[in-house]
């Protein structure tokens, strides 16, 4: 049995929102962090922006995570997050386009002299702790995260995660834990290991390869809060109930779903998550009849209509489920 380690929920756009991330906490996630954010709109005091930057008292730590590529933009939003921040995190990992059009992301990892300059400058100008989420490189080049991880921990971060694929990769293939094991081998700071982790078998099996001192979950946790109590019980690291009456994945999915509309109401108010369709759609992904049913999504005229209809339709599959 492996030992315990902190589970991350994972930055996602479009999805760890803050009711969200409250959800998953509730659900054994340890450590939470926002939607990756632009440095640019944040910098610039853009409302968008910094609606995914709201937390709350019951976010025990609030993890902000920003890109991007301007040092000047970087320093003056860690300035900015500090006084409300536990932890600011860098994104050096996403792979999407447009961010990595702009010298951003994963694109930096072409350049670890620029990475290091960065990431030193933010340092110096935070007074709470950083810390870097990455990937292994670009792929077009020979993988730089090693040498980047190695020189950040002299420049002074608490931990680094490592997402198992390059940049090239983007989401295909099969995460690289041994590159992630090497990385491990090579630094006494907290590495954190990401990338097919989908549930307590994978985790298990990622932690022996890597050696990692924790897991952090992307995909698998969409639409499944309920994965870090899953991997935590079967592995023996918690005997605590979950907050669900029975562990049944119907029954899971239904505490997990109202629960997230609930918070939302007491986070959002009457508006709603601009994630709660996305949301919605990943709640019902992959279940009997669900295709049909989140075509009738698009026609919910509110945030409360959106929750009733995934609500009835979750609970008419239990009550098909108890029939038979």
């Amino acid at each position: 049995m492996s030992v315990p380690v902190p589970l991350f929920l994972a930055p996602m756009a479009g999805v760890t929102d803050l009711a969200y991330r409250l959800l998953a906490s509730e659900c054994g996630a340890d450590y939470t962090l926002t939607e990756f954010t632009a440095a640019s709109g944040l910098s610039r005091k853009e409302k968008k922006s910094w609606l995914k930057m709201e937390s709350h008292p019951r976010e025990h730590v609030f993890i902000p995570q920003i890109f991007g590529g301007d040092e000047d933009e970087m320093v003056t939003t860690v300035r900015m997050l500090q006084d409300r921040a536990d932890v600011i995190d860098i994104n050096f990992g996403c792979p999407a386009p447009k961010v990595c059009r702009n010298n951003a992301g994963a694109a930096l990892l072409r350049d670890p002299d620029q990475v290091v300059r960065l990431v030193r400058a933010c340092i110096r100008a935070s007074k709470v702790p950083i810390s870097v989420k990455m990937r292994l490189g670009t792929g077009g080049i020979p993988d730089t995260a090693l040498e980047i991880t190695e020189r950040l921990e002299s420049e002074g971060v608490i931990r680094v995660c490592v997402h198992g694929r390059t940049l090239k990769q983007r989401y295909s293939g099969i995460a690289d834990w041994d590159s992630i094991n090497q990385i491990v081998n090579s630094v006494s700071i907290p590495v954190i290991a990401n990338g097919d982790v989908t549930d307590a078998k994978s985790a298990e099996s990622c932690l022996n390869v890597t050696g990692a001192a924790g897991l952090m979950i992307g995909r698998a946790a969409i639409g499944r809060p309920m994965i870090f109590h899953t991997i935590k019980k079967e592995l023996g690291w918690t005997k605590e109930k979950p907050p669900w009456e029975f562990d049944d994945p119907i029954i899971s999915r239904i505490w997990c779903w109202e629960r997230y509309l609930t918070l939302c109401d007491e986070v959002y108010g009457e508006a709603g998550s601009k994630n709660s369709k996305r949301h919605a759609i990943s709640f019902t992904k992959g279940l009997p009849g669900a295709s049909s049913m989140r075509v009738s999504l698009h026609k919910a005229q509110s945030h409360q209509q959106l929750g009733r209809m995934v609500s009835t339709y979750l609970r008419d599959l239990e009550c098909n489920a108890l029939a038979h």
